[in-house]
């Protein structure tokens, strides 16, 4: 395919919000709020953190073995996979939830950034491994945000009465005849054929959305290396318990956000303030908020159909914890550390709302006594047909011009193109003048 491309400022977008474009230019009034600078050194400083941190890479490398058991796996999978036991292997991370057949586009942007910023820093830091990871948020509960896709500007929603976790729920016969529908509109474009048959053997009846999405990304990307961490596991949660247990008991990590959100510049708009208690409970097609109230942990809307109990005592709680570790779902709070805990991570790639809620996130990594990453925003491309930017070309509008709300470039357009008079200001001026000499 032949392209062209032309690079922009994301400040000259107009699309991202102050924080990010202030983040991005260095501003000092942000400084504070993260660790590491976007920058070769930014990424050395990284690794020196991590280093001293007692990542538990034989747990990651068993685990990730046991998710790849059951699916076809590249050499170049194997051998990160293998990388990750050595002290000088580390990773650069995305993450997403498992939106059905990916969702929107920077989906596939993200996972790209991260293997070609592996290929950047291995480059810079030859004596160093770095394998990319995408982190799958498959405990996401928003169906109405991940079960839709749009296909030539017509959105596509998955019917499904499930319930809880996403991740969690099977492919149905909605979805395999949403699939099919699809398959009309995309096999007859180039490779169309070939994307419909990937799509429909990873989304066969019966198998998670999590399984499906992990064989999906797997096909695309499996030959670059890239690894998919699917964190659903008890294994991992195990692993997590000492942050869980602190969490519940003390619900730290509010007060920090907290006063880390009234330290902000009140230029900046806030992304998220989090909850009291930044955990849900996870069972079967149940993933309901917990709440303390009266020395009780609650499960807010319990489910009793999926077996989850009202509430706890304190010691209930500590005891479900030490129990059932997979149970317990971190939000959007907490999610951050428990995934920088387990993997030796070193730079965390977003989009502009993901980094504005990392920056709100630093004193909750101290306190857990995890190192904080390099926060990288992704790129972002904006894919204009050929027919599209010959028209631009031909009004004389710039790639940049572009961006700019619909209104005022036509009123550009206008006052270049017409010799018509567009103001009334001469004409308001002559009328005023008339009723000063009337009035005189």
């Amino acid at each position: 395919m032949n392209f062209t491309s032309t690079a922009m400022a994301y400040r000259e977008t107009g699309f991202y919000s102050r924080i990010i474009a202030d983040y991005l230019d260095g501003q000092l009034q942000l400084q504070s709020f993260f660790t590491h600078p976007v920058s070769v050194d930014g990424i050395k400083a990284a690794v020196a953190a991590r280093r001293s941190f007692p990542t538990n890479r034989k747990l990651l490398v068993d685990t990730l073995q046991k998710h790849y058991e059951a699916i076809p796996v590249s050499e170049k999978v194997k051998a990160n996979i293998h990388l990750l036991l050595a002290e000088n292997t580390f990773t650069v991370t995305t993450a997403h939830q498992p939106n059905i057949f990916t969702g929107h586009l920077y989906f596939i942007y993200k996972i790209l950034h991260v293997i070609r910023l592996c290929e950047k820093i291995k480059a810079d830091m030859p004596a160093n491994d770095f394998v990319p990871v995408f982190y799958m948020g498959s405990e996401d509960a928003d169906l109405e945000e991940l079960g839709h896709v749009y296909i030539n500007g017509q959105k596509r929603v998955w019917d499904t009465t499930q319930t809880g976790a996403v991740g969690r729920m099977k492919v149905d016969k909605a979805l395999i005849k949403m699939l099919d529908d699809i398959a009309g509109e995309i096999t007859v474009h180039p490779h169309g054929k070939d994307i419909i048959e990937g799509m429909k053997a990873c989304y066969t009846e019966g198998t998670s959305i999590e399984q499906a999405t992990f064989k999906l990304i797997n096909s695309l990307f499996g030959e670059y290396g890239l690894l998919v961490l699917l964190p659903d596991d008890a294994d991992y949660k195990k692993a997590f318990i000492p942050v869980l247990e602190k969490e519940l008991a003390t619900q730290f990590s509010h007060g920090l956000v907290a006063a880390t959100v009234a330290a902000f510049p009140k230029e900046y708009k806030v992304q998220t303030g989090g909850r009291e208690l930044n955990l849900f409970y996870l069972k079967d097609d149940a993933r309901e908020r917990i709440e303390k109230r009266n020395g009780q942990f609650t499960i807010v809307n319990t489910l009793v159909s999926a077996g989850v109990p009202g509430s706890f005592t304190e010691p209930e709680m500590m005891e479900e914890l030490k129990n059932n570790p997979e149970r317990f779902s971190p939000n959007v709070i907490l999610r951050p550390v428990f995934q920088e805990m387990i993997l030796p991570n070193i730079a965390f790639i977003g989009g502009g709302g993901e980094i504005g809620y990392w920056l709100e996130l630093k004193k909750v990594f101290e306190a857990a006594g995890v190192p904080f990453p390099v926060l990288v925003l992704r790129n972002s491309f904006l894919l204009v047909e050929k027919k599209h930017a010959a028209a631009a070309k031909k009004l004389g509008f710039t790639a940049g011009e572009l961006f700019t709300p619909e209104q005022d470039l036509m009123q550009v357009l206008v006052k270049r193109e017409s010799e018509v008079q567009l103001s009334l200001g001469k004409e308001k001026q002559a009328v005023h003048e008339i009723y000063v000499q009337i009035k005189k």
